[in-house]
């Protein structure tokens, strides 16, 4: 059970919001510029078939299995330091994480054989996602439990979060087409590998200075104690077949990131191919953006609090399906038109978005409510887990389906293939969508009277 120092600390205030937002800034750096370029960087500049990039994404997942839950094991049995438990681990992978991110885009290997550049792939994706990625975003993850222990607070704190990633969206799905695309000979629209990777090496310099800002603003000021039991992969299996709580928000997360990934990363097919003007994705992601940080920062946080975080969760969730729905129904063909659905369709999913961090400990409370004992960093891990099954779901769908509808470098501008690049871009997220407002109304269970009530039972128990 979690407890507080007796050693006077400066209260929970903006430096840890400001702070928190920075952390995710610099996830996202890394995150975003994989979800958004890398299918799109190997399919057209490496010459990698779509559905080779896809599938060995997803087997990289397999080896997170064992790396997320590892890390949530090394975070809960660490000792902490003068800076707390979580925010060293930060500083140790932070410089690792960057450097791998930017090694994926080796444009200068696109001439190498095939067989190569396959292995490149999958050996920097897994640096970069199964270890490094691993190693900053679990400790940064469970430090919300250590940073404050006040449901209203973790809400702003998730709310921050996603401002975070809401910046670092905007720089790179705004910024980036702008300037790593150029016009050919034919006057197609094509991505740049040289621009790619130097594009790729300021987004790693920029995730280090917002780790240096999260660690150096935040504070631990809620003590957590360390785990000593001995770790049983049977008794965590149990721990999570024994949540409703858990599963459903793993289950949620995986839907999620399959729908929203799908959509952002289709914008580099969709933009540059099917409506042939790359600037279409600096637009959507510009007005995606500024309308996700209205909401978190002065909607979303209010709302939550009166009518709960899965409440308002749900009621976004319809907007986005009816948004990309319709797109689909209409099969627009002016660009701006299309803008509009699409930003729509963002405004939907940033209720969810906004809140899940702070549902995540909701559900480390439920578990401690239930079992009397915290397990932040391992909860954590499965839930970061169930994100990366996600992303890679997400890559594996988006490559196979590309792949039916026959794209390749050579095809990516004929009629049958643009079609079926309209069709990917807004049926896939409708369906998604519409999955995931099932799992929040029907599976998960962490309505707002429940979390109320556990932090009203935790409190009790720590004597407040």
């Amino acid at each position: 059970m979690a407890t507080k120092d007796s050693t006077a600390v400066k209260p929970f205030g903006w430096a840890d919001k400001i702070g928190y937002a920075m952390g995710d800034f610099g996830n996202d750096f890394t995150f975003i510029l994989a979800s958004s370029f890398m299918l799109k960087f190997y399919t057209d500049v490496m010459g990698v078939s779509a559905g080779l990039v896809g599938l060995l994404m997803m087997l990289a997942r397999f080896v997170d299995a064992f790396t997320d839950t590892a890390m949530g094991q090394i975070v809960d049995r660490s000792k902490p330091t003068d800076k707390g438990r979580f925010i060293p681990w930060m500083r140790r992978f932070m410089g690792p994480v960057a450097l791998a991110s930017f090694l994926l885009y080796a444009s200068w290997f696109a001439n190498m054989p095939m067989a190569f550049k396959i292995f490149w792939m999958f050996f920097t994706y897994l640096l970069w996602g199964s270890v490094c990625y691993t190693g900053v975003n679990i400790p940064y993850g469970s430090m919300a439990s250590a940073i404050t222990d006040n449901p209203d607070e973790r809400t702003q704190l998730s709310s921050w979060r996603n401002i975070g990633a809401t910046l670092a969206g905007t720089v790179i799905g705004v910024v980036l087409p702008l300037v790593v695309y150029y016009t050919d000979a034919n006057g197609n629209t094509q991505l740049s590998g040289t621009k790619m990777s130097i594009a790729a090496a300021v987004c790693s310099i920029g995730a280090v200075v917002c780790y240096l800002l999260c660690t150096s603003l935040c504070t631990e000021r809620v003590k957590i104690p360390t785990k000593t039991e001995k770790f049983s992969l049977g008794a965590l299996l149990k721990q999570l077949g024994s949540s409703r709580a858990l599963v459903s928000i793993i289950a949620a997360a995986i839907v999620l990131l399959l729908a929203q990934l799908t959509m952002q990363g289709m914008n580099n097919y969709i933009y540059p191919n099917y409506f042939n003007n790359a600037t279409g994705a600096s637009i959507a992601s510009l007005s995606g953006s500024v309308l996700m940080l209205i909401l978190a920062a002065f909607v979303i946080p209010p709302l939550s609090k009166r009518f709960g975080k899965k409440e308002i969760a749900i009621a976004g969730n319809v907007v986005a399906v009816i948004a990309f729905g319709a797109a689909f129904v209409l099969h627009i063909t002016n660009m701006y038109v299309y803008v509009v659905f699409y930003t729509l369709g963002y405004f939907g999913i940033a209720f969810f978005n906004t809140c899940v961090w702070a549902m995540i400990i909701d559900v480390i409370d439920e578990d401690n409510v239930r079992r009397g004992t915290r397990s932040d960093g391992t909860i954590y891990s499965l839930y970061s887990f169930a994100r990366k099954i996600g992303q890679a779901l997400s890559s594996g769908l988006t490559g196979a389906l590309l792949t039916m509808i026959g794209y390749t470098a050579e095809t990516a501008f004929d009629a049958s293939v643009l079609n079926g690049i309209y069709t990917i871009s807004t049926l896939i997220p409708a369906i998604g969508f519409a999955l995931l407002i099932l799992i929040l109304a029907f599976w998960y269970p962490l309505d707002k009277r429940t979390v109320d009530a556990n932090a009203a039972e935790l409190a009790r128990r720590r004597g407040e």
